[in-house]
């Protein structure tokens, strides 16, 4: 079963619901810092040399620090083709997760208040 197909069948066993935006974490594998950040639905974030953009964060209705769903494009700056463009799921970063030589980027989970 695919990603998209997946969180589709988690959405129909468990009724799930936006939040207002996500923490995600970034790493540089080079130098190991990490660096953790809130960004809001519809906002692009600067993770060391990648933009994010944040498309929605979902999260299960009766239970809001279950497990995330989020929609991430993610490029290099100055650069148009995406290196990464899907859902993410908090539970399972390897999942679905970006293909970059230097940097990563999760999910770790929805804001929810």
């Amino acid at each position: 079963m695919g990603l998209v197909a997946g969180l589709a069948a988690a959405q129909q066993d468990e009724p799930v619901t936006s939040a207002s935006g996500a923490v995600l974490r970034g790493l540089d594998k080079v130098n190991g810092r990490t660096l953790d950040l809130r960004i809001l639905n519809g906002e692009t974030a600067e993770v060391f040399g990648l933009d994010v953009a944040l498309g929605d964060c979902r999260y299960p209705v009766d239970n809001p620090t279950g497990d995330a769903f989020v929609y991430l494009t993610i490029w290099e700056r100055n650069e148009r083709q995406a290196l990464f463009d899907g859902w993410m799921v908090a539970s399972s970063p390897a999942l679905n997760a970006l293909d970059h030589a230097r940097y990563d980027v999760w999910v770790i989970r929805c804001i929810t208040s």
